[in-house]
């Protein structure tokens, strides 16, 4: 199974299966085999045009259009979903929404809601709100990821410290 298929049917029977399992939608017009989806997706809506090399999604992220109907002219605006750029790392309860483009080597903090262009090498947070990376720290996710048993430690000996306060 795979969401990267040519086969539309062996793709619409992995959608099925990650929605059935993880609670995950993913409609994606078109997707790189490197895409990460950290936590198994799980909660995610992605409708986007576009994910791209090296993309990596946390948990109850959404993807997915932001268009409306103008009443006076009759016809819908702001139609279009996503494009990822090539690292772009979205993190936990993001959403991203409407035709906007996330430039590369970008990270998306945690509950940010985007809808608007983000340029290449910023943080994107809050509502709209972004800034320049610092290049000497890269965030959220850098292979190879720390062990569990490293992070439970250093849990520990902040609680140890945080106890004898």
């Amino acid at each position: 199974m795979n969401c990267y298929s040519k086969d539309e049917s062996e793709k619409a029977e992995a959608a099925e299966l990650l929605e059935k399992w993880f609670g995950c939608e993913i409609q994606c017009e078109q997707i790189d085999r490197s895409v990460l989806f950290a936590h198994h997706a799980r909660g995610c809506t992605i409708v986007a045009a576009k994910l791209s090399q090296s993309v990596v999604i946390y948990q109850n992220v959404t993807l997915g259009s932001n268009m409306r109907y103008n009443n006076i002219q009759n016809k819908w605006e702001n139609m279009g979903s996503p494009i990822l750029a090539e690292n772009v790392i979205v993190a936990d309860g993001a959403k991203i929404l409407g035709p906007v483009t996330i430039g590369k080597n970008t990270v998306v903090g945690a509950g940010a809601i985007i809808t608007k262009d983000i340029p290449e090498n910023s943080i994107a947070f809050g509502v709209n709100q972004y800034k320049s990376k610092n290049p000497a720290y890269d965030l959220v996710f850098k292979q190879p990821m720390p062990s569990g048993e490293e992070i439970i430690e250093v849990d520990r000996q902040r609680i140890r410290e945080f106890d004898n306060q």
